[in-house]
């Protein structure tokens, strides 16, 4: 193991879009299939273990928004208990929860939770408890808390995943690791 200190953080709702929703290709409309196959998980301690080695891990943060019953439907609450059992597995395999607010209007949205990460990704920073930030996230409101701290000495490393990647991230960050479905299929169960 060498002396280089990294801490993870995982935007949780950014990644699950990019692990175990389909999505549609920019250039002929055509559908991507997820990375995940419908009814397999997928192991973010082993996957984060993958992402630190052989450097000293110091922390991993899993960042997401809370889902509600809000309609009171079987479906809404099957989501609700689905969620705390998925969140109760990883904060036993180490993890640390930081809980947004998802807000129910005319489509499904996360709030708060990029402020999150950006801001423990730059305290984190300036209390000198990691060397890299490894942030696993396309979300470009991330920049400007990843430029800040890399004036600040820091070095960044951006995961992102080929069927949802950032290219702006891909721009700012120190070093970039995009991960294909066959580089991910390890981590699958």
């Amino acid at each position: 193991m060498n002396s280089e200190r990294v801490k993870i953080y995982i935007d949780g709702g950014n990644t699950y879009r990019a692990l175990f929703k389909d999505s549609i290709n920019k250039i002929d409309n055509s559908i991507i299939p997820s990375i995940v196959s419908y009814g397999k998980k997928f192991d973010f301690k082993a996957f984060s273990e993958f992402l630190a080695s052989p450097r000293m891990l110091l922390g991993k943060g899993y960042y997401v928004g809370i889902v509600r019953n809000f309609d009171h439907t079987p479906k809404s609450k099957k989501m609700v208990i689905d969620q705390q059992k998925f969140l109760s597995k990883l904060e036993n395999d180490g993890f640390t929860i930081e809980r947004g607010k998802i807000v129910y209007d005319h489509k499904i949205r996360e709030k708060g939770v990029d402020v999150k990460i950006a801001i423990d990704i730059v305290m984190d920073g300036i209390e000198n408890k990691y060397d890299t930030a490894i942030v696993v996230s396309s979300d470009t409101d991330l920049i400007p808390a990843i430029k800040y701290i890399q004036s600040k000495g820091k070095k960044v490393e951006y995961v992102g995943f080929s069927n949802y990647a950032s290219l702006g991230l891909i721009r700012e960050c120190d070093i970039q690791r995009v991960f294909g479905s066959a580089d991910l299929q390890q981590f699958v169960f």
